[in-house]
């Protein structure tokens, strides 16, 4: 077994949190009611993608009815559908959806991930949370050594991700940021795929597209 596959199984047996084990389990339990057929997931989720990345996208944390449910980043709900839709235009991803794990989805030079790895209420995990998940990231980090370029979905990503990188000071956060760090690497921000940006055209497909675009400019 290599060592991703090792923090997998280190990331989907994790209690550590108490607050958040209750509330993905309690939410596995009682479902979506457009889901009460289907078996939740209802654990901590890896991350995902191809171990020879170039690019890290980093998000927040599964959502409630969507990694919860499936058991992948960002697959089965609207988020998802709109980074995948993009990743796939862009020639990261086999096919443009994410529904299920075995939709036959694969990411070619790609790796998806989060700092936090269960859905915590109203998608709002604490400091202490954030804190006890941070060494999973900054172990996916370091095994992935083809990266040249950290895709941040959001501040929240942006945070984690400058923290464990030691940027210091850190810009603040914008849509387009590209922040250089050691290894001949950048981090680079998008607005977070939520639906709450999606919706209201603060982040539109051609503004991902282009974040994308100049991930690939930078070797990604």
């Amino acid at each position: 077994m290599d060592a991703l596959e090792r923090v997998e199984g280190e990331v989907i047996g994790c209690r550590a949190c108490p607050r958040l084990v209750a509330w993905r389990e309690q939410i596995a339990l009682e479902k979506r009611a457009a889901y009460r057929e289907e078996d939740y997931w209802g654990r901590p989720v890896p991350g995902f993608g191809d171990p020879a990345a170039g690019l890290v996208v980093v998000g927040l944390a599964p959502a409630a009815h969507g990694a919860n449910r499936t058991g992948r980043m960002f697959t089965g709900d609207r988020s998802g559908d709109f980074l995948y839709a993009a990743l796939y235009r862009a020639g990261y991803a086999n096919q443009p959806t994410s529904t299920h794990a075995g939709d036959g989805l694969t990411l070619t030079g790609a790796w998806i991930t989060a700092p936090v790895r269960c859905a915590p209420p109203d998608n709002k995990p604490t400091p202490a949370e954030r804190d006890r998940c941070r060494p999973f990231l900054d172990r996916e980090l370091a095994l992935l050594t083809g990266v040249r370029v950290l895709l941040a979905l959001g501040q929240f990503g942006y945070q984690a991700l400058t923290g464990i990188l030691g940027v210091r000071p850190r810009p603040p956060f914008a849509h387009g940021l590209e922040v250089p760090v050691p290894g001949g690497r950048t981090v680079l921000c998008s607005y977070h795929v939520s639906q709450q940006n999606t919706f209201t055209g603060r982040l539109t497909p051609a503004m991902l597209d282009a974040v994308l675009a100049r991930a690939r400019e930078l070797g990604a």
